[in-house]
């Protein structure tokens, strides 16, 4: 996991130890119901986490926050805490090609390796995804992007195929960490999952690799919240043939995330996917949808998001509806970051390349575009569990 200090990835790690001590029910892993259950998962008690971070503190500090905000129990911090110890000694530092992005407790050998040209950032990741395969004897590994949110960058020529980029990068032209993490993970044979924001495995060169290397990814940018509902709600009105006039939203959100997007630069590129959803849904490209993000920090993992639908019906009276959205955005996380790493190793095993396109139900972009009906996508992603329980060729 990359990122694998944060809130989502602490998550993960006591939920997986929860999972597998019967402390926990599968609450929220959509890969534990209905006609999903069924299929061929690698068992919990098979995993084994590792990850990078940029940041000194610890898991089991980590873990402590969570508690005192209501997210972890502590009984379930105790129970897990070998488990959790396992994971942090698996721990590595990440790169990083953002040095001034603020983190009171960056790592300097994150700093150090953000110093590096991109190709020694690359061999770093590699030798560290090599030796955590090799250690740990296993059959199949999925890198997991669940880093803060990058800065926008605009469009370059060089993310245009594979050739240019890697001509890009013998150059030592600098690339986002996201980029640079998943082209590591194709080297290495791995799946790659980008539950943020950032450009990932997006980029055509880097689908071009996937595809070459026969490899499964799958991405972008989490749908936990706000969004989820929005995806869910919209679909009634285009049914019921409303007229939608505006979708106005405001979130609020605490914690390293809520700090991070505190940055304008970091902030376009996570409120790049909030409108977009909801005027594909009501085919407007011109509806008035807009998302406001402020940082609070007295919210911690905690988010609030205020909706304003305001909308049209027959003889012209115009109506409204609002929802309030408060959760954990880490505790939502979490179980689809466990169902989107089975899917990814299901995949690998099966022989799978390119897109999962089925797991679009999981994103605020999907990478292959598609509809963004909620419904439809989970719909989608239920056809893929009949087509997947045939046998299909062994992958690697």
């Amino acid at each position: 996991m990359i990122g694998a200090r944060g809130s989502i990835a602490t998550c993960v790690a006591y939920g997986l130890a929860g999972l597998r001590d019967g402390l926990l029910e599968p609450i929220g892993i959509a890969t534990a119901r209905g006609p999903l259950a069924d299929l061929d998962w690698a068992p919990w008690e098979t995993f084994v986490l590792g990850g990078h971070d940029v940041c000194r503190r610890s898991v089991s500090e980590s873990a402590a926050e969570l508690v005192r905000h209501g997210i972890l129990t502590s009984d379930l911090v105790v129970a897990s805490a070998p488990d959790a110890a396992a994971f942090e000694a698996r721990v590595r530092p990440g790169i990083l090609d953002e040095p001034d992005v603020g983190f009171a407790d960056l790592d300097p050998r994150a700093s150090r390796n953000g110093a590096l040209e991109p190709r020694a950032q690359i061999e770093q990741v590699v030798r560290d995804l090599t030796a955590f395969r090799a250690e740990n004897a296993l059959d199949a590994v999925v890198v997991v992007n669940l880093a803060s949110t990058e800065a926008h960058r605009a469009e370059r020529p060089e993310w245009a195929d594979l050739a240019a980029f890697e001509s890009a990068l013998q150059e030592g032209r600098m690339q986002p960490a996201s980029v640079l993490y998943a082209y590591a993970a194709f080297q290495c044979g791995a799946a790659y999952v980008n539950f943020t924001p950032s450009r990932g495995s997006s980029l055509p060169a880097l689908r071009e690799l996937a595809m070459q290397r026969g490899l499964p990814h799958c991405g972008s940018d989490g749908k936990t919240g706000e969004t989820l509902v929005k995806t869910a709600l919209a679909p009634m009105f285009a049914a019921r043939a409303l007229r939608v006039l505006a979708w106005q939203g405001y979130n609020m959100l605490g914690n390293r995330d809520g700090e991070v997007l505190s940055e304008p630069a970091h902030r376009e590129s996570k409120l790049r996917n909030k409108g977009e959803a909801v005027r594909a849904i009501l085919n407007d490209p011109e509806l008035h949808s807009h998302v406001g993000i402020d940082y609070v920090p007295s919210l911690q993992d905690w988010k609030t998001a205020w909706d304003f639908i305001h909308f049209e019906g027959f003889l012209g009276a115009r109506m409204s509806l609002q929802f309030t959205w408060s959760g954990s955005d880490s505790a939502l996380a979490a179980p689809l970051v466990l169902d989107l790493v089975r899917l990814s190793e299901l995949a690998l095993r099966r022989g799978e390349a390119g897109v999962l396109e089925h797991t679009a139900c999981y994103f605020k972009a999907p990478l292959n575009g598609g509809t963004h009906d909620f419904h439809a996508q989970f719909g989608r992603l239920i056809e893929y569990g009949h087509r997947a329980s045939k046998p299909a060729r062994t992958g690697r």
